[in-house]
C-alpha cells in the first residue's frame, strides 16, 4: 500500500467558539503565523443527504508545511462543524489532502469504506469530508481549489520569514 495514497497531509482543522481568540491562542501558544483570515465564507452544498448553506469565517496558519485551519460556523445551519444538537464540534475536526481531482479521490476513498457526508462549494473551492471506516467521529477533507494550492505555497513561505509583525491579513468576502 502507498504511503502517500492521496499525497502529503496539508491541513488540520480546528472547531472554535471565536475565530480571533482562537488566532490569539494558536499565536501565543503554539507561535504559529502569520494568519490569513477570510471572513463571511459561504458554501454551498450537501450535508448528510440534506441540502445546505453554510457560513463561516476561517483563518489559516502555517507551521513548516502544514496548514492550521481554525473554523468558526456563523450560520445556523446543520453541517459538519455542528453536532445534531447544533453545538460546535470544538477542537481538532479533520486532517485534509489538497486534490486536483475531487470526484476521483472521493470516489476511492468511499471504494475503501470511508462514507461522504459532506460536499460543498463556492467559486473557488471544492470539498469533500467523509468518514472512516468504523471511526465515525475520524473527519477526513479532500480540497479541490487551485487559490487555496496557491494560498498554501504562499503561506508555507509566509511562516518561514515571519517576525512577528502583522500576524493577520483578512479578506472578507462580505464587504
Amino acid at each position: 500500500m502507498a504511503q502517500l495514497k492521496y499525497g502529503q497531509i496539508i491541513q488540520l482543522g480546528y472547531i472554535v467558539k471565536d475565530l480571533d481568540a482562537g488566532i490569539q491562542h494558536w499565536m501565543d501558544t503554539m507561535g504559529i503565523g502569520p494568519w490569513t483570515v477570510f471572513r463571511n465564507v459561504t458554501m454551498e452544498g450537501v450535508y448528510c443527504g440534506e441540502p445546505t448553506t453554510v457560513k463561516m469565517d476561517v483563518a489559516m496558519g502555517y507551521q513548516n508545511e502544514m496548514q492550521v485551519e481554525l473554523i468558526q460556523q456563523t450560520s445556523d445551519t446543520a453541517s459538519p462543524y455542528r453536532t445534531a444538537d447544533g453545538e460546535p464540534i470544538l477542537g481538532l475536526h479533520h486532517i485534509a489532502w489538497l486534490t486536483e481531482n475531487l470526484d476521483k479521490d472521493v470516489q476511492q476513498a468511499e471504494a475503501d469504506g470511508c462514507t461522504t457526508i459532506f460536499r460543498a462549494q463556492n467559486p473557488g473551492t471544492r470539498v469533500a469530508y467523509l468518514t472512516l471506516p468504523d471511526e465515525a467521529n475520524t473527519r477526513i477533507e479532500f480540497i479541490e481549489s487551485a487559490a487555496t494550492a496557491e494560498l498554501i505555497r504562499s503561506g508555507i513561505v509566509a511562516s518561514k520569514e515571519w517576525d512577528g509583525s502583522n500576524p493577520v491579513t483578512v479578506i472578507d468576502f462580505g464587504a
